[in-house]
């Protein structure tokens, strides 16, 4: 009898949110590790917390807006918007609850080492004595007490700052008159831990968080009045910006518009200290028009993102934190006079964090000094605080070059940034475009044009990840320096179509988004499974960060069914479901949740024995797929093409870190039997030969995995 059990289409996929509070999970999971650094633990704990803010002001807002709208169609994962909140909700309230869990496992942990958090109450004379004085002289002067009343209105409380919600009597009332209502901002520009003098004869650091001094002096703000109860809340509101493109005139003052807008957004979640006073809790109810299944009431310190700081910056425990890696200089490059001779002599290949991201800089750097180089034109999506590209870039328009950047302004959380970079561009002299109407300019691209002997000529950097010199420590990425002449005329076209009024091009290299990427991604799927059905070699590799266009998973699944090998390196977000019988039993789906951010977008297909790799900026997202220009560019070079593979082969190896998607959604940690402990990560970092040979000199393809 046929199996029929995923034959409806609501079985199928996966959905996207729910496949996101997963990959949530996982990293909540690597601050449970006991195997990983107990300070580097306290950055998950932390980043679960920032992972979540942002899916609630971005991903959640919106289903609330369609169940406000009145939406009630099932999406391609058969869920309408009112069933997948309820869902989404559960599993937050229960993740949350394993993340405080969690926090108070690691706090007994860290007090065992002598980083111990305590309570005001617990300090000696002399330590509270210091701490008074630390409240008086700094804090004090910044609190500002705002009371609610007829007069005084609810004033504005800005998303995900910590706020306390304070009851009062006021003195000689009785009990059984209303108590009066205030809140406080816990101010963000200080630190919310503090360090309190050590006791005697102990080597131990020993802090406080701020809002526990202030409640413990409280009083100071409300003279006449006895606190009843103070106790800490934060509201998330909806992030996520409306902007009308088509009749803005000034697309920058458009989105600094919005921006002052995002302050009122909606709240789509209320978080409160666990033992708040029903007083203030209906307070925040009415003022917030916020229902119960949108608060989560919290056992421990709301935000924990500010772990982060803490685990980065408290001193004299290195061994509670991973060695410090230090990013080689690509060899390639290493004690080249002449950069662009290089590259006119060879293409190179370089992977991020483990080689520099200065290789990077040096290209722009060389551009802009070089007077045969007669302009630059760059796409800029997130930018670092102190960016030497952009000073780069800026002294190369002053010396005359033409310089040309594409500043992505919608690039979320990153507005403000990117706004007074494209400023200072412009005051510079550089030509700053804001992209295309409609799309974001999500490519990550260099063009330098030289003037040499025999004519101009193009050289172009391509690369899986931003021009970002700090999350290139952080990310795993890779880039191609190439002075290869296809990939230079594709490049210029693609600058003319973003800045200009140019026809699509008919790419000879790229695949580009909106136009013919996702179409050039289905021809290559289908050859294969062409293949396959021929008896020829066929498989096909994809390293990505998150998986959730539908067209595309079916034209996997069809894929799968006629034979196709399919191995999948899916950080994040999988709406695919694998290992179905009749559906996708030849596809594997692995996660890699480890040190450094799995970011790299690696594509690999068989081709019948003779293997093409692209790298790209873009996802098998429909956003990244329809709605953003993205860019693919295929490796030319054999020798680079077999580094990307030993790339894939060190994640499709990797039993440590890696989880693989089995085909009810949930994740299970990759055993290989009989094989030893292979983390990809750290045999990135231990080989760097990573280019030429496969680790412990292995000579593997793709099929043999």
């Amino acid at each position: 009898m046929k199996d029929t059990t995923v034959r409806e289409t609501s079985n199928n996929y996966l959905n996207r949110d729910l496949s996101w509070i997963e990959f949530n999970r996982r990293v909540l999971e690597e601050a449970q590790d006991a195997g990983t650094p107990l300070l580097e633990r306290v950055k998950f704990l932390s980043i679960v917390s920032s992972n979540l803010d942002e899916f609630m002001s971005v991903r959640v807002a919106g289903i609330i807006e369609q169940m406000k709208a009145g939406h009630t169609k099932k999406d391609f994962t058969g869920y309408t918007p009112a069933g997948l909140f309820k869902r989404i909700m559960k599993r937050t309230a229960k993740m949350v609850a394993d993340q405080y869990k969690t926090y108070r496992d690691l706090m007994r942990q860290l007090a065992k080492e002598g980083i111990i958090f305590t309570r005001y109450d617990d300090l000696n004379a002399t330590q509270r004595k210091a701490m008074d004085e630390y409240y008086h002289e700094i804090v004090f002067p910044v609190l500002t007490p705002m009371a609610v009343d007829q007069a005084r209105p609810f004033p504005l409380v800005h998303s995900q700052a910590l706020y306390l919600a304070v009851v009062l009597m006021k003195e000689g009332d009785s009990e059984e008159e209303e108590p009066y209502f205030a809140i406080v901002q816990v101010p963000s520009i200080l630190s919310r831990y503090i360090a309190v003098p050590g006791r005697t004869n102990r080597k131990k650091h020993e802090f406080i968080q701020m809002e526990d001094l202030i409640e413990k002096h409280i009083q100071t703000l409300f003279s006449g009045y006895i606190p009843v109860s103070v106790h800490g809340f934060r509201v998330t509101r909806n992030a996520d910006l409306t902007l009308n493109e088509e009749d803005a005139e000034d697309l920058l003052e458009e989105i600094e518009n919005q921006l002052r807008k995002r302050r009122w957004g909606d709240p789509v979640r209320l978080e409160v200290q666990k033992g708040i006073h029903p007083y203030a809790l209906n307070k925040l109810i009415d003022e917030f028009e916020i229902i119960s299944e949108y608060i989560f009431e919290i056992d421990g310190p709301l935000d924990l993102t500010y772990f982060m700081k803490l685990a980065a910056s408290v001193q004299g425990y290195d061994h509670l934190r991973y060695p410090p890696i230090k990013p080689v200089y690509p060899h390639e490059l290493d004690d080249v006079e002449d950069l662009f001779a290089k590259l006119r002599g060879q293409d190179v290949l370089v992977y991020h964090p483990y080689e520099s991201f200065d290789a990077v800089t040096d290209f722009i750097c060389d551009a802009a000094y070089d007077p045969q180089v007669l302009a630059i034109k760059m796409t800029l999506y997130r930018v670092s605080g102190n960016s030497q590209l952009i000073q780069a870039l800026a002294r190369a328009a002053e010396s005359g070059k033409q310089v040309t950047v594409v500043v992505e302004l919608k690039a979320r959380f990153d507005e403000e940034r990117n706004i007074a970079w494209a400023r200072k561009l412009e005051q510079a002299g550089c030509h700053v475009v804001y992209g295309l109407v409609g799309l974001k300019t999500h490519c990550k691209i260099t063009l330098v044009v030289r003037q040499e002997a025999d004519g101009l000529r193009r050289y172009v950097h391509v690369g899986t990840g931003n021009y970002n010199d700090n999350t290139a420590k952080l990310y795993t990425d890779v880039g191609l320096f190439t002075s290869h002449k296809i990939i230079g005329e594709d490049a210029s076209a693609l600058f003319n179509e973003v800045t200009g009024y140019s026809a699509p091009h008919n790419w000879k290299a790229f695949g580009v988004a909106p136009t013919d990427m996702m179409e050039k991604f289905f021809e290559k799927i289908r050859r294969e499974k062409n293949n396959a059905a021929e008896g020829k070699p066929a498989h096909i590799i994809a390293k990505l960060n998150s998986l959730s266009n539908q067209q595309m998973i079916d034209e996997l699944y069809a894929a799968s069914q006629a034979g196709v090998r399919i191995d999948l390196i899916v950080r994040g977000v999988c709406c695919l479901r694998p290992g179905v019988p009749g559906l996708s039993e030849h596809i594997t789906v692995r996660s890699i949740v480890d040190r450094f951010l799995e970011h790299s977008r690696i594509y690999y297909f068989e081709n019948a024995g003779d293997p093409e790799v692209y790298i790209a900026s873009a996802d098998w997202m429909t956003r990244n797929l329809t709605r953003r220009i993205e860019l693919m560019c295929p490796v030319f070079d054999k020798q680079n093409v077999q580094s990307l593979i030993n790339v894939l082969q060190l994640s499709l190896r990797d039993n440590v870190k890696a989880r693989q998607l089995q085909s009810n959604g949930m994740y299970e940690p990759v055993r290989l039997k009989d094989a030893p402990p292979r983390r990809s990560q750290f045999e990135a970092m231990r080989i760097r030969s990573w280019k030429t040979t496969f680790p412990d000199n292995e000579a593997e393809d793709p099929k043999s995995s």
